[in-house]
């Protein structure tokens, strides 16, 4: 944040400038990411006074604190344009007129000064009182100028326990708008304060309930500006403790997303009424520069965890070894896997994680996913110093979770199912696979690098450093195969993966919370689209989910095996393989999640547009967030794409889908 002059800030403005400023000789912030017809004000969220005023107040920084508005700079911080004040009321009060501003002797029946103020110490107060004005006029004229009519929403709270009748959490004072011209504004503005959640609290809003808006900044605009809307609102204290002033975080940040949204949504419904610009949308509201704290703690975050592969770690370095010993006694069989050292000091990286400063990004919702997932990749660092440990099956759960009984339903079901015509007789060896991998890639315009493995616990696998597909060696493949890993690995998991690196932010290289879900999810839903589903391949995924919860249940490798074979009917070399990926590391859960990724992307693409979702590692659970970064031009649309073909199928696999729960 600079420091600049009246002059300086007033020029800017002129010219149409960005910039995030305190202004000398003032008490306030002005902050404009971008010009858009939509300023926040929190006028009385400081509590500053003056060294010179503060021998002679009889009221204490605690008492002061207990009338001031603090916290409503936070509640508007994501918005494109904020006025805040910093110095306290008792110095001066934005909220009056001028010469009403500074308090002769009481205040909210207290006893304010020990003596009156000289002219000289009022003349100090009024001058910043005036100045805010004149910068504030400007802003309005400059926004007026740019788009015909303006929406400024006057942020406040309010002390609750000293009323005696019920109060609503936001109270909108409706004394000093014109209600025949801007009434529909108002209505829709609360109605979006009544959807706000908050934790443990019944949300209601309502109009002059207990304030009816007759403060100053309201009249001010009224008698200057013939084009602006002005929403005196006022935020019931439930985010803090009213005496003490004891913050309750969780309420507060419930608030900062609850308001960013009914802000924008209002912003934008103002626009769409009233300056005749039907397309408006609620992402058009908010700036479309990113945050710089955003791109900081983001090139932070990459700096620290690009490197670490969950894969790379967690699959065993000697699986043909290991089949060897196995089925030369299997039931006398204890796995001893071999794994790569991880180059990582684990507490060092958690405190350097935890040093993330966060608390610097303004949009609420762009806060939380930067906290998630640094909870999600504390949570990986404890998988991955675990591997090959007793409590690397614990970690597995915490991080991947476990089959439902209804996903285990669903596997059932479907290895019941009798099976159809078989998938197209030509095989292929692994090299030739590779051939035609690399043909698809090129024409996809993908520069990749495909190449076998003798080391993989799976048929293939991408790797993103460099990008790299792996192909299993000693696999062979059935021409439906190839092109389903075709759709799978590449149009999916290599797509993400470039799409990935177009974006300015880091983050969806890494994966959000949740990718790992959604990405085979969607994965899967590739083969679907392109037409490669099969009963055989619904029966594959079904196996796996099977084994998890087997291995769940048993603990025991040799026990997991034997049921894959004799029970589900699987051949001895894929059911070593499905067992090997499942009890890797000690226990790993991941592998339920293809098939529940399946049917929950399958189900999802029915209510909305997934395409957001290919950006890079994303997760479903972010989709909206994703959305709006994608319109708010903060993120690249994706450029690859899997081949959608309309996934037609045959009626009884199509029957056998939509029956799963």
């Amino acid at each position: 944040m600079e420091k600049l002059t009246v002059t300086e800030v007033l020029q800017r403005i002129k010219t149409g400038t960005t910039f995030h400023a305190e202004v000398e000789d003032t008490g306030c912030v002005l902050k404009i990411d971008e010009y858009l017809p939509v300023v926040c004000t929190a006028i009385h969220a400081g509590s500053r006074l003056r060294e010179e005023l503060t021998k002679h107040c009889l009221i204490t920084k605690e008492q002061r604190y207990f009338e001031e508005d603090p916290f409503t700079d936070d509640m508007i911080a994501s918005q494109p344009i904020t006025l805040v004040g910093l110095d306290s009321r008792f110095e001066y009060d934005l909220n009056r007129a001028m010469s009403l501003s500074t308090y002769y002797r009481s205040a909210w029946e207290q006893k304010v000064w020990n003596k009156p103020l000289s002219p000289k110490q009022r003349l100090t107060s009024q001058a910043k009182h005036a100045i805010f004005y004149k910068i504030y006029s400007a802003l309005i004229a400059k926004l007026e100028s740019l788009f015909g009519l303006v929406i400024v929403f006057d942020m406040h709270s309010y002390n609750y326990k000293r009323i005696t009748k019920q109060a609503p959490v936001f109270n909108v004072g409706t004394a000093q708008i014109d209600n025949e011209r801007w009434g529909k504004t108002v209505e829709r503005f609360l109605s979006e304060l009544c959807k706000i959640a908050l934790p443990n609290i019944e949300v209601t809003a309502e109009a002059n309930s207990v304030f009816e808006g007759r403060g100053y900044l309201i009249a001010h605009t009224n008698s200057q500006f013939d084009r602006t809307l002005v929403l005196p609102t006022e935020v019931k204290k439930v985010f803090m403790e009213e005496e003490s002033g004891t913050l309750y975080p969780l309420v507060l940040e419930a608030l900062q997303s609850g308001l960013k949204e009914a802000f924008s949504q209002t912003s934008a419904y103002f626009q769409r009424t009233y300056n005749r610009k039907p397309r408006t949308s609620k992402n058009d509201m908010l700036s479309s520069s990113i945050d710089p704290a955003v791109l900081s703690v983001d090139r932070s975050l990459y700096r620290l965890a690009h490197k670490v592969e969950t894969l790379k770690y967690v699959t065993p370095t000697n699986i043909p070894a290991e089949k060897k010993r196995f089925f030369a006694s299997p039931s006398r069989y204890r796995t001893k896997y071999r794994y790569r050292q991880l180059p990582i000091h684990a507490n060092e990286f958690k405190f350097q994680l935890y040093r993330l400063p966060i608390e610097n990004i303004a949009d609420p919702d762009m806060r939380q996913l930067y906290s998630d997932m640094i909870d999600k990749l504390s949570e990986k660092i404890d998988l991955l110093t675990s591997v090959g440990q007793d409590g690397f099956l614990y970690n597995s759960l915490a991080y991947h979770g476990r089959p439902s009984e209804t996903v285990v339903d669903n596997a059932k079901f479907l290895m019941y199912a009798k099976d159809m015509a078989n998938e197209q007789s030509h095989v292929y060896t692994a090299q030739e696979a590779v051939e035609l991998m690399k043909e698809a890639a090129v024409n996809w315009g993908m520069k990749c690098k495909i190449t076998l493995s003798s080391s993989l616990a799976a048929r293939a696998m991408v790797s993103s450093l460099p990008p790299t597909l792996f192909v299993n060696k000693n696999a062979m493949f059935s021409h439906d195969e190839v092109q389903r890993l075709i759709q799978h690995e590449l149009g999916v998991h290599m797509a993400t993966t470039f799409n990935a690196r177009q974006q300015p932010l880091k983050i969806f290289q890494l994966g959000l919370p949740g990718s790992t879900f959604t990405q085979e999810g969607m994965a899967i839903m590739a083969e679907y689209k392109a037409g490669y589903m099969s009963l055989e391949r619904l029966k594959d995924l079904s196996t796996r989910v099977l084994a998890v919860d087997s291995m769940l249940k048993e603990q025991n490798f040799y026990n997991t095996f034997s049921y894959l074979v004799d029970e589900l009917g699987i051949n001895r070399d894929s059911a070593f393989m499905t067992t090997t990926r499942v009890y890797r590391g000690g226990g790993f859960t991941k592998d339920y999640l293809y098939l529940t990724g399946f049917l929950s992307m399958l189900r999802a693409e029915q209510a909305c547009d997934l395409n957001n979702l290919l950006i890079g590692k994303c997760s479903a659970n972010y989709l909206d967030l994703i959305s709006e970064m994608v319109e708010r031009d903060w993120l690249v649309p994706p450029r690859f794409r899997f081949d959608d073909k309309g996934g037609t199928l045959e009626p009884t696999l199509e029957y056998l889908i939509n029956s799963l729960k």
